[in-house]
């Protein structure tokens, strides 16, 4: 059993503009930096041993609020293949067939040439099974993005990725789930980091 406490990074010029990010290395705006001027990481989870996505943004949100990450590959934002740099709206105007279907698809959403948010659960709970396994620390934070954040969400409430989900989560707070036999389970939505 581990616990697992994943924070989304702050802002960038793509978020702005809403713009669908995936693996793109995009910098935080400056927007972005202001913003992590305003927070801080709860004194209890200071100590945790972090990782950081290797894009940009996610480590560059780490150094800002003074965490000392470790980069790991697991925790790299959704591939969004063919459709990143694009907004909905462009791709509802450009290909509206093919953005229905996927959306239809949920979980299993692919953009052409990306991956689904399946596979990035996937992808995390491999890594998250691996650390646990390996490390006697047991509570671990990672820094890294919405798609990543909201994949374990889905796996650890059954949520399709169809419809609502069933609880509101704040991008700028902290989301904490507990890794177990294999399976995640909520542990605290919502970890307030205002300073």
């Amino acid at each position: 059993m581990a616990d697992f406490y994943f924070l989304r990074h702050a802002t960038t010029e793509w978020n702005l503009q809403k713009r669908l990010q995936g693996r793109t290395n995009i910098p935080l705006a400056d927007v972005g930096i202001t913003q992590l001027q305003t927070r801080k990481i709860p004194k209890k989870l200071q100590t945790l041993r972090w990782f950081s996505s290797p894009l940009e943004r996610a480590w560059q949100t780490a150094e800002c609020l003074g965490i000392n990450a470790a980069s790991e590959l697991a925790l790299i934002e959704m591939n969004w293949g063919e459709w990143e740099g694009q907004t909905l709206p462009e791709l509802r105007t450009s290909q509206p067939e093919n953005l229905t279907h996927e959306e239809a698809r949920g979980l299993d959403l692919t953009p052409p040439g990306g991956e689904s948010p399946r596979e990035v659960s996937e992808r995390v709970t491999a890594w998250a099974e691996l650390i646990s396994s390996q490390d006697s620390d047991q509570q671990f934070g990672c820094v890294c993005h919405k798609g990543v954040i909201r994949a374990i969400y889905a796996a650890a409430t059954g949520w399709n990725m169809l419809g609502k989900p069933p609880h509101k989560l704040d991008f700028n707070a902290i989301q904490g789930f507990r890794f177990a036999n294999g399976e995640w389970q909520l542990l605290e939505l919502n970890i307030n980091i205002s300073k």
